[in-house]
């Protein structure tokens, strides 16, 4: 029985790891936009043959609240996440809903919070790589959760509001 727990396990934590590469990780803390501020969480990069998989948990944000949630150009979270500069944007497209044609590739898919104040995610971004030298690489860049949701369509950003909390994107 212990044998085929401990199998069990293993197979569980491979997993995890199934199709992807190297790995990357953002540990996402609260800025000083807003106070009191307790969002915090982390989030997994996992290179894929073709694209990023991206996955983690945002916890500390309003029960039922939904936040727009963007990678950006810079790796800095100073200055309340404002050092991190625009949406990350190597092929010049313009704001939208992610995976949409023609969208920024830090365009990611808003953050809903549930009963408990979380947001749990997992998707594949075929827009992004973690290739060294790529224009498309997420390494280094800024990773962050805005106050308000998303409206897709407000140029260059989507209107989401003040950046309530910021992780820079780093190797594991």
């Amino acid at each position: 029985m212990l044998a085929l727990a401990v199998c069990a396990a293993a197979l569980v934590s491979a997993c995890g790891t199934m199709g992807g590469k190297a790995g990357a990780s953002a540990d996402i803390a609260p800025t000083a936009a807003m106070s009191p501020n307790p969002t915090t969480g982390k989030v997994s990069f996992t290179a894929l043959e073709h694209g990023v998989r991206i996955a983690g948990e945002v916890r500390g944000l309003a029960p039922g609240t939904e936040h727009g949630f963007h990678i950006h150009e810079m790796g800095s979270c100073a200055n309340n996440g404002d050092a991190a500069g625009g949406h990350f944007n190597p092929a010049g497209g313009t704001h939208g809903k992610f995976a949409a044609p023609g969208n920024h590739a830090g365009d990611l898919p808003s953050l809903v919070a549930d009963a408990s104040g979380s947001a749990r995610f997992s998707f594949e971004d075929h827009s992004l790589s973690m290739t060294d030298g790529a224009a498309n690489n997420v390494i280094g860049r800024a990773l962050v959760v805005h106050r308000d949701r998303d409206d897709f369509t407000s140029q260059p950003a989507g209107n989401s509001g003040a950046r309530i909390a910021c992780g820079v994107i780093v190797r594991n």
